[in-house]
């Protein structure tokens, strides 16, 4: 490597750090080459579930060249957002108190999206301004395959769950990419390690690994939390258990999780009143309450409905009938998935006597067959 870019390397790396990245690789622009085959088995096979846009950007997706000509060498950085170490913190505490709902470790502060992009330009800007040449700076939401390009670079490798895992970092981290047209140096790709452990696998409330280092996103807790829209279908409700944005099982699971750090950067750092949030008090939000309360949070984006589906999901698995008076208001809510979902949770927790007691004509405030097709199905075990 040559002593200038050497220096340059060294200096885009202090400054990310500086940032609040944690790690900085490069990989080369042609680093993923059998990445756009593994993304059309999984369309194929319809994994994809409702995300058409998957589909409509797979071209663009499957390379960066196919998505940027001009680039020839792509800086993939690294920031951690793992918990701390207290039991009360754990991604998983959650399952232990049903009156609680868990939202991902990823979702309990600051959107990422608004927290990394902003210091991504300022790094891009520092590049052109130490080298010159042209670049983009993307995360998450463009047609980019960051965990291929992640490994290729050697930030990590995509274990058996198809997410990242790093040998410093664990899983918890997030990941942002710089395309530029300079020619740099290839860190080199990270090798997989996670040999014969399948804890990622086995940890899965749906089983949704058909295979190992396959997803099925439509099994799958964070998809059907997050992306999914209308009513989460029924085989998955009682799995969901309290679990009322994304999933953190499979992660959890991984034991290269014991050389993981706690996140340093602020906006990462868990907010208090999102750590195990009461379910009585979420079940209570109206538009403004909850826009308020998710306000810069990558929850919001889901919006009330979606948000409150997923609770109403959790207060049906609770075992809780005290839940029963935050309930039975949203049996009339003006938005069906909420009204749907609340039938669900409202047979699940009232007694027989007080199901009986209702009629469709009670819930539906006009002919709402979703709803009605909820109250006439077979009562839940």
């Amino acid at each position: 490597m040559e002593l200038k870019t050497r220096k340059l390397l060294t200096a885009f790396a202090e400054k990310a750090s500086g940032l609040g990245f944690d790690d900085v690789k490069v990989a080369p622009a042609d680093g993923i080459p059998g990445a756009g085959e593994r993304l059309r088995h999984f369309l194929d096979k319809g994994y994809h579930g409702t995300m058409g846009w998957m589909a409509e950007t797979a071209d663009r997706r499957s390379a960066p060249v196919a998505l940027w000509p001009e680039v020839k060498s792509v800086l993939m950085l690294a920031m951690n957002y793992g918990p701390d170490g207290a039991p009360e913190n754990h991604p998983l505490a959650h399952l232990q108190d049903w009156s609680s709902g868990g939202i991902s470790v990823y979702a309990r502060h600051r959107d990422y999206h608004d927290v990394i992009k902003g210091r991504l330009k300022e790094l891009a800007s520092f590049l052109v301004s130490r080298a010159g040449g042209d670049v983009k700076v993307f995360v998450d939401t463009a047609p980019v395959m960051e965990k291929p390009l992640g490994q290729a670079a050697g930030l990590g490798w995509q274990g058996k769950h198809t997410n990242l895992v790093s040998r410093d970092l664990g899983s918890w981290f997030f990941l942002g990419s710089i395309f530029t047209t300079l020619e740099l140096p290839p860190s080199g790709a990270e090798e997989d390690h996670c040999g014969s452990c399948r804890a990622c696998l086995d940890s899965c409330p749906t089983d949704a690994f058909p295979a190992p280092y396959q997803l099925d996103a439509r099994r799958c807790i964070s998809y059907l939390t997050i992306e999914h829209p209308g009513a989460v279908p029924a085989e998955f409700r009682e799995a969901i258990g309290n679990r009322i944005y994304g999933c953190d099982d499979c992660l959890a699971a991984c034991p290269w999780n014991k050389f993981a750090a706690a996140a340093r950067e602020a906006k990462l750092i868990a907010r208090e009143d999102l750590k195990n949030p009461k379910l009585a008090d979420l079940l209570s939000l109206d538009d403004a309450a909850f826009r308020t309360l998710f306000s810069g949070s990558p929850v919001k984006r889901i919006g009330r409905g979606r948000f409150l589906r997923n609770v109403l999901i959790a207060a049906g698995n609770s075992g809780q009938p005290a839940l029963l008076d935050k309930v039975r208001p949203l049996l009339k809510d003006t938005d069906p998935v909420v009204r749907g979902a609340a039938v669900w949770a409202f047979r699940r927790l009232a007694p027989e006597d007080a199901v009986l007691a209702i009629s469709p004509a009670e819930i539906a405030t006009e002919a709402d067959e979703a709803v009605r097709s909820e109250w006439l199905a077979p009562p839940p075990p």
